[in-house]
């Protein structure tokens, strides 16, 4: 979208010393510590390849089946790719303007510039601890995923074996280690790696979809697919499972601003971020609905499905589909590589947000854990902080039979609250104050008020049924412990801010702000 607004008149970006000259990047000082080694397609890569919408999508759509049916997942998937639509753009119209680019902190650090001088630094600090957490969150979803799919193969082929919930923790152990030694000793093949995996995203979709096509011998009707509801939650009150059961759209469509948080290290971030985040979330939403589709005109008996005893109907209906064990175990298996390889990006972005707090003193250890190796790239001790704190998420599948139901909730929760607060104190800048806004090429215009206020209400909402438990009666067992867990980081964090932060914490570095905040 073009702007009518005024457009920058100043660059603060260091000169390159042979002369040439360095296309912005960070503004306003921020401190640069890491290496420009990512170029636009790397990032994009990474940021299709994260999000695996369609991956994601056909491995927990047990949520949206059991909580509305067929009827959930389209409607749901459309109006939440529509949703985040509004979301991104605002998100898109922060950092193409001279007043926020894209830095490894993100929303917090747009927040730091956009709130009132009283509340700057405070509003900052838990926006840079919700986001982290919804981060790390998010990145524990897909090696979870990974894990507890491979255990559904061993019971869909070997009938003698008996799943433990801590087998699929030690798997889950395992790929979180994988991704972290690919980020930290693999750096100089993030290219290859990156390319590998975008392919294998798209390879793996045409492969999928084509063969559910093909080897279906009978279709769902379509009355069935857009119109076909049912309600196997115990809640009494419709609209709730609905809800709750968008839970599965919500989580395939967010992480688009993962390649915000790796923009200090690329090339005219400010304009190429925004592309990567546009065909991040386009790439995901057209696969994704193409493939929800092929799913629900093709998946046969759903009853069957829901009660494959792999625990994910998905390999039950490539079962049904092609007739295969081997051919549905195969098919299952590009899941689970995907999975594996979207762990890389997300760890990498992740790392990059506990840095970035690390940099800004807002966490314990910081001088350590901000500490990077100018000769390996990227923040080794961020990204073995990250990978512990993930592998300790893993201890909650042990006690719990809804322990990702609980992940996939704190995830769409920390980011959707990440996005809300700086959007929010944005409208009101726009509103209160609009002439020390500063806007770029994705500026929203005469549209950026309805733009903002649609993408707050959409946030409001998803964020309350994002940690309503998934079934009723709750149990100690099916319960949703999202509320419990932060809860917990936000007493931790509060605690950290009286005890340490507020002497030590002043917002994030940078040198210069505009007058008026």
């Amino acid at each position: 979208m073009e702007s009518s607004m005024k457009k920058t008149s100043y660059d603060n970006t260091p000169s390159i010393p042979d002369g040439g000259e360095e296309p912005k990047g960070v503004n306003f000082g921020e401190v640069r510590e890491l290496k420009r080694g990512f170029s636009r397609l790397i990032i994009l890569s990474m940021a299709v390849v994260l999000m695996a919408t369609w991956e994601a999508l056909s491995s927990i759509m047990v949520s949206g089946l059991v909580s509305g049916g067929s009827v959930s997942l389209v409607y749901g998937f459309l109006c939440k790719l529509q949703k985040n639509s509004f979301v991104r753009f605002c998100l898109t119209e922060f950092l193409s303007g001279s007043m926020w680019y894209p830095t490894a902190g993100g929303q917090y650090h747009y927040i730091a510039n956009m709130a009132p001088e009283r509340w700057r630094d405070i509003l900052s600090w838990c926006v840079g601890w919700i986001g982290t957490f919804g981060w790390v969150s998010f990145t524990a979803s897909a090696p979870f995923l990974a894990a507890t799919m491979i255990q559904g193969l061993l019971v869909f082929n070997y009938e003698s074996y008996q799943p433990e919930r801590w087998h699929g923790t030690l798997l889950y152990w395992a790929l979180v280690g994988f991704g972290a030694l690919v980020n930290i000793w693999g750096s100089r093949l993030v290219f290859i790696i990156e390319s590998a995996s975008l392919l294998a995203h798209i390879i793996a979709f045409i492969g999928n979809f084509a063969a559910i096509w093909a080897c279906s011998s009978a279709k769902q009707s379509a009355s069935f697919v857009f119109t076909f509801f049912q309600n196997n939650t115990g809640w009494e009150n419709n609209g709730v499972p609905w809800c709750v059961g968008m839970l599965s759209s919500c989580y395939v469509l967010v992480g688009y601003d993962g390649a915000i948080h790796l923009g200090e290290e690329m090339l005219n971030p400010e304009l190429s971020v925004p592309h990567c985040m546009l065909g991040s979330i386009a790439i995901n939403g057209v696969l994704g609905f193409a493939f929800l589709l092929a799913i629900l005109f093709c998946m046969g008996d759903m009853d069957a499905a829901l009660n494959s005893s792999t625990g994910f109907p998905i390999i039950e209906i490539f079962r049904s589909v092609t007739g295969s064990a081997a051919a549905s175990s195969a098919m299952t298996s590009t899941l689970i590589l995907t999975a594996g390889l979207a762990t890389i990006p997300l760890l990498a972005s992740t790392a990059r947000m506990v840095w970035s707090l690390a940099r800004d003193r807002a966490l314990p250890f910081s001088s350590y854990f901000s500490k990077v190796n100018a000769r390996s790239g990227p923040p080794v001790r961020s990204v073995l902080a990250t990978s512990v704190l993930i592998a300790l998420l893993g201890l909650i599948n042990i006690g719990s039979t809804t322990a990702f139901n609980a992940i996939l909730s704190l995830a769409v929760f920390g980011l959707h609250v990440s996005y809300f607060l700086p959007i929010g104190f944005f409208l009101w800048r726009r509103i209160a104050t609009p002439e020390i806004l500063i806007y770029g090429p994705w500026g929203l215009g005469c549209l950026g008020v309805t733009i903002n206020i649609f993408a707050l209400v959409y946030l409001i909402f998803t964020s309350v049924f994002m940690v309503f438990p998934p079934y009723q009666p709750v149990t100690p067992v099916n319960m949703n412990y999202a509320c419990l867990i932060f809860g917990g980081v936000l007493i931790f964090s509060g605690v950290y801010w009286v005890w340490r932060g507020r002497k030590v914490y002043e917002g994030p570095r940078v040198e210069a702000r505009r007058s008026g905040y």
